[in-house]
């Protein structure tokens, strides 16, 4: 009943593990030359490798009936992965229609350190070795949203890893969340999801992202297979997101979830986080340079058992840091 430091990680900062599958945003211009909306621009036989660096500090205490003076209080998780993206196919025209793309974990190390012994630790490290040289596919349609994925019970054995994976890929795409008519330079939008998973069933992830401005890229992208080039040529868009993740509702209704309460379980407390990202966007290709984020979660909260009254008290704080970098790109698009 452990505050699961693997699903956070993913959380906090695996959301870069797939994020470079896909700003996926080809920038079309209107009349006013001002704003702009996101759509698939890639080629077939395009090859893009991204460098993804998390870290995560959790420290906490986990209080049960039976008491355990060594239980860890601190612990440290570092991820380090290339991901590779293999365009399989898309249009040979101008025109947007379905992209098949294949991600490979070319790479994937994760090393653990805590003030005790853990055993959550060791297979957090077991977990992302797992993913090296393994991948999954998945389709874009039209309008860049995802359309289909295939792959993901090979990523993991843990079906709701995969199912974390599974939303944190369509939590990656920019056009779920921009609005239709596009976006330009000091506009804001928001967005509001509820956090499946969690221990509390009125939880909600809420975002507010503004287009800064345009900048050149924080690194080369002449290797970019060239996209509508011009004057964007080595421009990025900058969007910053913001966002909290907290109870909808107040923090003494009843939120337990529904497989918690079958199992004659009740949850009382509290869960909350903040954070941000920055993402730079090349304006010729429409793909992700860099991305930035920080998260700041803090969780307090019992279940309790209605049967015999059994109670485990869990109080964390994670704290995480991500990146994910553009390393290099191929192809004749």
């Amino acid at each position: 009943m452990q505050l699961n430091q693997n699903h956070t990680a993913i959380l906090a900062g695996t959301r870069f593990v797939l994020c470079i599958l896909l700003w996926f945003a080809g920038l079309t211009a209107l009349a006013s030359g001002k704003r702009i909306r996101l759509i698939p621009k890639l080629g077939t036989d395009e090859t893009f490798r991204y460098r993804i660096e998390s870290t995560t500090t959790t420290s906490g205490k986990t209080t049960t009936a039976i008491v355990n003076p060594e239980g860890a209080t601190r612990s440290l998780l570092a991820i380090h992965m290339l991901v590779r993206l293999d365009v399989l196919s898309a249009p040979a025209t101008a025109n947007p229609g379905p992209v098949h793309v294949r991600a490979t974990y070319e790479k994937s190390e994760a090393e653990s350190q805590a003030d005790a012994f853990d055993p959550g630790q060791p297979y957090a490290s077991e977990q992302y070795a797992h993913l090296q040289g393994r991948s999954i596919e998945f389709t874009l349609d039209a309008s860049g949203k995802i359309a289909s994925v295939s792959g993901l019970e090979r990523l993991s054995p843990d079906p709701s890893a995969s199912q974390s994976t599974r939303t944190l890929l369509n939590g990656l795409i920019p056009s779920s969340d921009l609005p239709d008519s596009g976006i330009e330079i000091g506009q804001k939008w928001k967005s509001e999801k509820p956090m499946a998973g969690a221990p509390f069933s009125d939880l909600v992830w809420r975002s507010e992202s503004t287009y800064l401005r345009d900048e050149p890229c924080p690194q080369a992208v002449a290797s970019l297979p060239p996209g509508d080039g011009g004057a964007q040529a080595g421009a990025c868009a900058v969007i910053l997101t913001t966002f909290t993740i907290s109870r909808r509702g107040s923090a003494h209704s009843d939120a337990t979830p529904s497989d918690y309460a079958r199992n004659g379980l009740h949850v009382s407390g509290t869960w909350t986080a903040s954070g941000q990202t920055l993402d730079s966007v090349s304006l010729a290709k429409g793909l992700l340079i860099r991305s930035t984020q920080t998260i700041d979660q803090r969780a307090d909260y019992d279940i309790i058992s209605l049967a015999n009254g059994s109670k485990v008290h869990q109080q964390s704080r994670v704290q995480s840091q991500s990146e994910t970098v553009l390393e290099a790109s191929s192809g004749s698009r």
